[in-house]
């Protein structure tokens, strides 16, 4: 372990980073981590930056979902409209709510 991989890692430690409890993948000693990337304090090896890829939902699945959930809402509003049973109201806007929730994660 240098000196001046020490002197960085402290550095580092004090802007934030973290030290991390996987041992480096070439020598084994401690690493430190900052904003992804990681630093060996012993060999001062830094592994690559690997960006882990977001697997996309299929715009024919959304599609598909977001038809349903619009069908879905549709029918319990109907269903709202027509009850006069106080806690059958409350469940159905809870449904009503939980299916808004679902279309708005969709959207994002």
């Amino acid at each position: 372990m240098t000196e001046d991989l020490t002197k960085k890692a402290a550095e580092m430690l004090l802007n934030g980073a973290t030290l991390l409890s996987a041992p480096c993948p070439y020598c084994a000693g401690v690493r430190v981590m900052k904003d992804g990337f990681a630093l060996c304090i012993n060999c001062g090896r830094k592994p690559e930056r690997k960006d882990i890829p977001i697997e996309k939902t299929p715009k024919s699945f959304k599609s598909s979902l977001k038809q349903t959930l619009d069908n879905k809402l549709e029918t319990l509003s109907k269903e709202l409209e027509n009850e006069k049973n106080h806690e059958k109201q409350q469940k159905i806007l809870k449904s009503i709510n939980s299916i808004l929730e679902a279309l708005e994660k969709i959207k994002t």
